[in-house]
């Protein structure tokens, strides 16, 4: 057995503290420096989801990589349902990622369960902003958390942009959706 390498940091640290978990004693986004005003949070935004057969692995429950992608599509879903498309964000060179996420699995999900993924943008001072998410069951049961910090790349400079919130208020038709 080889041993694993140790992981290198590719990437600059983000702004904010690492995502910490939707529930428990450290909730929301990180402390703002003395002085700074407080973050801001867009409104609940949700999108409906059927788990798919597929989806699941050998004990029957939807396979853990695809809650990213449930994450995902909510996140892509929040930007359409503030006016901005994706040619929209490439005409602008500039592009959504994802620096850091957790996921906290709370309970299964089988095919054929209804879920709604939720999605919150959080922000900060800085150049990320933190998206939380809960996927929930038909009953109301939360299924998972998603936590991440977040931010717009500059295609073409390869660096995150300054103000990440300024940029989506620009190109949105509706940047209320996004709390701003």
């Amino acid at each position: 057995m080889r041993p694993t390498p140790e992981p290198t940091a590719t990437a600059p640290a983000p702004e904010f503290a690492p995502a910490e978990p939707a529930t428990g004693p450290a909730t929301g986004p990180a402390s703002p420096a003395p002085g700074a005003p407080e973050p801001s949070a867009t409104v609940d935004f949700s999108v409906p989801i059927t788990v798919r057969g597929y989806e699941t692995d050998t004990q029957g429950h939807l396979n853990q990589s695809v809650y990213l992608q449930y994450a995902e599509h909510a996140r892509w879903s929040l930007l359409q349902a503030a006016g901005i498309r994706q040619q929209d964000l490439v005409n602008h060179r500039v592009g959504p990622v994802v620096l850091e996420t957790t996921i906290r699995y709370l309970r299964e999900l089988r095919a054929g369960d209804e879920t709604e993924m939720s999605c919150r943008l959080v922000w900060g001072t800085g150049k990320t902003f933190r998206v939380e998410q809960t996927l929930t069951k038909a009953d109301g049961t939360v299924a998972a958390e998603v936590a991440a910090v977040s931010g717009l790349l500059d295609l073409t400079e390869r660096r995150l942009v300054a103000d990440p919130r300024g940029v989506l208020r620009k190109l949105a038709a509706d940047p209320a959706a996004f709390g701003i």
